[in-house]
């Protein structure tokens, strides 16, 4: 049999020592590469949410709600009522003496708006009383009869009083007939205030309108607790407050002023 003879290991100590030193130092650099290239890959995305986080808007305070959500229920129905009105109260009242020969108005009343029940006044076309009032419908713009009316009541020089009611979108009279349950004594007191009255409606209203800008939606001739013959002039403003004043219907002073603020 034949040996092969045995190769001699001719690396010396100090070669292998370096070898593995390299070796060892090509190890590390790749770590460091890694680690490097890691971190770099990071630091930007990190940046951009920083950046990112910088621009969201911050949450807004919440408001408290305006608009009608704000109003009560008595100055939402004026709102709207008064949004559909197109016939204004001196157009209203001049129409209303029109259609009465010889006639001054007494009352004049935008019916659903702060409303009494004022169906004892209200006497339709045939004489007969209208009938309690029940809640007002949407008001119409249309002129039909959901559209909110005038109504008037003038009174002839005897002291006979008619009740006229105007469309108050298209400013024609709806219907005109006198009141059925005036007697004797009633004709004569009315006839004793015009003939005292220095001031015209017209008059009084323009001295309330002067105090409180807004617009007029009812005026009437009474006397108040100290039997002083006035004016009573009720103007809406743009905060859908109501204001009633009282104008002293011979001098034409304030003798009353009240802000109903439901």
């Amino acid at each position: 049999m034949r040996f092969e003879p045995r190769l001699k290991n001719t690396e010396t100590p100090r070669a292998r020592r370096l070898r593995l030193v390299g070796a060892l130092c090509a190890v590390a650099a790749s770590a460091a590469l890694v680690t490097g290239c890691g971190g770099d890959s990071d630091k930007p995305s990190a940046d951009a949410t920083s950046e990112a986080a910088k621009t969201v808007p911050k949450e807004a305070p919440s408001k408290s709600p305006t608009g009608s959500a704000s109003l009560t229920q008595d100055q939402q129905e004026r709102k709207a009522l008064l949004a559909a009105t197109k016939v204004t109260y001196d157009k209203a009242a001049a129409t209303a003496v029109d259609k009465v020969s010889g006639s001054k108005l007494t009352d004049l009343d935008l019916e659903g708006l702060d409303d009494d029940n004022d169906s004892d006044d209200d006497d339709d076309a045939s004489g007969s009383p209208s009938p309690s009032p029940s809640p007002s419908p949407s008001p119409s713009p249309s002129g039909s009869a959901a559209a909110p009316q005038w109504v008037a009541e003038v009174a002839e020089k005897d002291g006979t009083v008619h009740n006229v009611r105007i469309d108050a979108v298209s400013g024609k009279v709806i219907s005109s007939a006198p009141e059925n349950d005036q007697d004797a004594d009633d004709k004569k007191e009315t006839a004793d205030w015009l003939s005292r009255v220095k001031q015209s409606p017209e008059q009084a209203a323009k001295v309330a309108t002067d105090k409180k800008k807004g617009t007029v939606t009812s005026i009437g001739l009474d006397d108040n607790d100290s039997n002083t013959l006035v004016w009573s002039v009720d103007v809406v403003t743009d905060d859908w407050n109501k204001t009633d004043f009282e104008i002293d219907a011979v001098k034409g002073d304030i003798t009353r002023e009240d802000v109903d603020r439901d």
